[in-house]
């Protein structure tokens, strides 16, 4: 019995140190990716939204030009504006500028990635490997933590 009870908290442990580094900063050289995180999505859902802050640590500008995941038929950067009173979602066209010195945002109601074409529901709780493109950094690698379907930032739990 005691065994057994070892290796449920054994792996109670694991798990709970596992969750926070699936969803870890990552940078190369002056661009580091921070909070990275998607909605959870329901059956059946074809598309989902990924969110993440950038910082540009550096002198010289550099501009996210697409990413891509396993996790879906296609990744596009998109925004979201008001357009009189109705919000309009569009994809980005020529990338996402992320200029010297500055943090960009990708962010529910702003800019963000649409994973197009799930091939499967996105759960709460998993992480969506993504590989991010940019101009100049070339390519990251990041794990976007999956939030309940109301969150609103990276471990608010839809609050």
């Amino acid at each position: 019995m005691t065994m057994s009870f070892r290796s449920i908290a054994a792996a109670a442990l694991c798990a709970a140190v596992a969750a926070p580094l699936a969803a870890a900063a990552a940078q190369v050289g002056s661009i580091t990716i921070s909070a990275p995180w998607a909605r959870e999505t329901a059956p059946g859902q074809a598309n989902g939204g990924g969110f993440l802050s950038i910082a540009n640590t550096g002198k010289a500008d550099d501009r996210l030009l697409g990413a891509s995941s396993p996790a879906a038929r296609e990744v596009q950067l998109h925004s979201m504006e008001m357009d009189g009173s109705v919000m309009r979602m569009r994809q980005v066209t020529g990338g996402i500028a992320v200029p010297a010195g500055q943090t960009v945002r990708l962010k529910p109601g702003s800019l963000h990635l649409m994973f197009i074409g799930l091939k499967q529901p996105l759960k709460r709780g998993e992480a969506v490997p993504v590989t991010l493109r940019f101009e100049r950094a070339g390519t990251i690698k990041v794990r976007l933590a999956v939030q309940p379907v109301g969150a609103m930032e990276a471990g608010n739990g839809g609050h």
